[in-house]
């Protein structure tokens, strides 16, 4: 399995217009295989942070999703009212 954490500075009152947009995303990738879930947080210090965590059985399937033209017609409105930062994880210890 590998996560994907997602770390988007949201820009200052666009927070609402940021999550229909992930939302969008995330029925999408919903759709794709090796989709396991997600999970969206939002800071309770800094309302414009947000970290999402998203599961694929392997980083294959990731990139495929990522590569789609629905992804990229979704991802573009995205990065107009958030700055994301992500990376692909994998488990090396879990308790």
């Amino acid at each position: 399995m590998i996560t994907l954490i997602n770390r988007f500075t949201v820009t200052e009152g666009r927070n609402a217009e940021f999550e229909d947009i992930l939302s969008g995303i995330t029925a999408y990738m919903t759709s794709r295989p090796g989709f396991l879930g997600h999970t969206l947080y939002r800071s309770t210090k800094n309302p414009e942070i947000y970290m999402e965590t998203a599961r694929w059985t392997d980083a294959a399937s990731h990139r495929e999703a990522m590569s789609a033209e629905d992804f990229r017609s979704r991802a573009k409105y995205l990065i107009e009212v958030a700055k994301p930062d992500p990376d692909l994880f994998e488990v090396i210890d879990e308790n």
